[in-house]
């Protein structure tokens, strides 16, 4: 069987939160310049940018490409994988998407890398477990790593409130995804069977998410949502989702109190991309 060799990190994002006054949290003057121009995987975590452990974690789990989707004001991330410390174990390709647009966008960015090829995607400030990674890579079909909603919150730095925010999952009796919710409320969760189990943007997509990308209009946050492309991927384009169950934990870098909790999570380990 081929296993998936590409990888996909959106890391376009504004950053927003990195940006908002949080007296639990000071940055320096480099952390400082990562996040005001969006770049949270460049924020250091125990001294080398939090984007070195993901790379990492992917050369870990045997993908060997990897595609950065950046704005084109990114020319730091370009400077540091490029020229400064580029990776060893995978090779990094760029792709540039325009405006901040959303995820969908985002993804969409990067199908000239992916081409014809099954391919991870992922966000850029989640730490996701290395089994969780070689898990989907395995897979010779759409899919997505879902985690246990209750377990997130005991076991990774991700507060309950935060976790409620997740789009929540619907899998069938087969194990494929049936609905994804983006930001569900309360009944929709009540309807959920449990455990709750949440994404945490960890997909592998074919080809058809570019058509799904390509037909969905934005959400009434003015985005285009990749959870509404896999909707209408499943449901125009007859794409199905093997769902992978995990109960591990996911580090999340959303904002300046999480840098600290993350860095002692991550001290441990050497990154080596």
């Amino acid at each position: 069987m081929h296993e998936i060799a590409k990888a996909v990190i959106m890391a376009r994002g504004l950053g927003t939160r990195m940006r908002k006054a949080d007296e639990s949290a000071i940055l320096s003057q480099d952390q400082q310049a990562a996040a005001g121009m969006g770049m949270k995987a460049m924020i250091p975590a125990v001294g080398r940018p939090f984007l070195d452990y993901v790379l990492s974690a992917l050369a870990d789990a045997g993908y060997s490409q990897v595609c950065l989707v950046i704005g084109p004001e990114h020319q730091l991330m370009r400077d540091y994988y490029l020229d400064q410390a580029p990776p060893q174990r995978v090779r990094i390709d760029f792709a540039i998407q325009e405006k901040p647009r959303g995820t969908a966008d985002a993804v969409l960015a990067a199908e000239q890398f992916a081409g014809k090829e099954l391919f991870l995607a992922i966000n850029s400030d989640n730490y996701y477990p290395s089994d969780a990674l070689r898990h989907l890579r395995a897979l010779d079909q759409a899919g997505v790593a879902l985690f246990d909603r209750d377990r997130l919150v005991a076991e990774s730095n991700i507060p309950a409130e935060r976790v409620r925010k997740f789009a929540a999952a619907k899998v069938d009796e087969k194990g494929y995804l049936e609905r994804i919710y983006e930001k569900p409320d309360e009944e929709t969760i009540r309807h959920l069977s449990l455990p709750i189990l949440v994404s945490m943007n960890s997909w592998i997509f074919s080809p058809a998410i570019f058509e799904a990308c390509r037909a969905v209009q934005p959400s009434a946050r003015g985005e285009l949502e990749l959870t509404d492309a896999i909707q209408y991927s499943m449901d125009a384009l007859g794409e199905h989702y093997r769902a992978l169950i995990f109960r591990s934990p996911v580090l999340d870098l959303s904002s300046r109190s999480d840098i600290a909790a993350v860095a002692g999570r991550l001290r441990a380990i050497n990154p080596n991309p």
